[in-house]
């Protein structure tokens, strides 16, 4: 004799035992939007919030003084066809884009790999790539600046030591962002302890695997070690092009203090890019068009605009990884 099972009514799906019901989900989403609430209130006040008020601005005339005056697309074709100085600006940051930030990561990533194979001292030497890290960026801006002085620092007093003619580095229009780019690799140790946990999470029997394989040791960096961290490489390349297009106080204190007339505020637009325009970032424009020209209207097209190519940046990037994309992975 067999037993039927329970019938159920059709279009209701038997539910698991222990699994929660209908009524004591409720709760839980009632306590998940709870918890969300001030994450949603902050993504709202200070991001969705100033983003709507910037893309309205920019279409206006607006001084912080006045009301806002409706102009049309006035701002954009002035960014477009007739400010002097934004493309430069524009080329600058573009400079930073593909240099700083490859460079910057390559730098940490070897680091780490060397820290990770250390035995001895270990402690010490993770300490001390990452102690640069801590220092705040305008003194370690002033520090280089100081010590790259063409007259004075001490880089090209060793230099004339061994009978070399020191370049003049942040004063030299050529040299400036290259300068940039030494203090951009001295401060990588944020990104360094980044991969330095990636590499230690790689599990060591994919090494001896490959070990047993004949591989060599390019052939485990290839095939072992980068599959494993790809999307840390992925978070500190999206990061770094995000800081590269805002990149602003380190250039800005360089060209102050290289100039002689660190200021902050009036008079920086005189400083500002300082030698010959060659640090003068995008955001550095939009600075002294907002706060300096008070041009708040312009300053909020050139906000828009580097948030749309920021936008561009990111999805380009994450259609061409692999680990990201959903239709690889099935």
């Amino acid at each position: 004799m067999t037993i039927a099972p329970p019938r159920r009514a059709p279009g209701r799906a038997a539910a698991l035992p222990g699994s929660p019901g209908p009524r004591s989900r409720k709760p839980r989403r009632v306590f998940a939007a709870v918890m969300l609430t001030p994450a949603l209130l902050g993504l709202v006040i200070f991001f969705v919030y100033p983003l709507i008020a910037s893309v309205y601005f920019s279409f206006t005339r607006y001084d912080l003084v006045s009301d806002p005056e409706w102009i049309g697309w006035r701002n954009y074709e002035y960014l477009f066809t007739k400010d002097p100085k934004v493309w430069t600006a524009a080329l600058n940051t573009l400079w930073f884009v593909v240099f700083l930030t490859p460079t910057k990561i390559v730098t940490a990533l070897c680091v780490a790999g060397l820290l990770a194979r250390a035995k001895r001292a270990a402690g010490f030497w993770r300490t001390l790539f990452y102690l640069p890290a801590l220092v705040p960026p305008v003194a370690s801006v002033v520090s280089f600046v100081f010590l790259f002085n063409p007259g004075t620092g001490p880089v090209n007093q060793i230099l004339s030591f061994f009978g070399i003619d020191g370049p003049l580095w942040f004063n030299d229009p050529s040299l400036a962002k290259p300068s940039l780019l030494l203090l951009g690799i001295w401060v990588m140790g944020d990104i360094m302890v980044i991969f330095l946990a990636a590499l230690l999470d790689v599990p060591t029997e994919q090494y001896e695997a490959a070990s047993l394989d004949g591989a060599n040791g390019a052939q485990k960096v290839r095939y072992v070690t980068l599959p494993n961290i790809v999307p840390v490489l992925i978070f500190a390349l999206i990061t770094g092009i995000i800081a590269a297009l805002q990149y602003f106080t380190e250039a800005a204190v360089a060209s102050g203090v290289a100039s002689g007339k660190a200021t902050v505020g009036e008079g920086t637009g005189m400083t500002l890019g300082y030698p010959n325009g060659s640090l003068l970032t995008f955001t550095e424009w939009l600075y002294v068009r907002g706060f300096a020209n008070y041009q708040l209207g312009y300053a909020s097209a050139l906000a828009v605009l580097l948030f749309v190519v920021a936008a561009v940046f990111l999805v380009l990037l994450l259609r061409k990884v692999s680990a990201f994309n959903p239709e690889s992975r099935s």
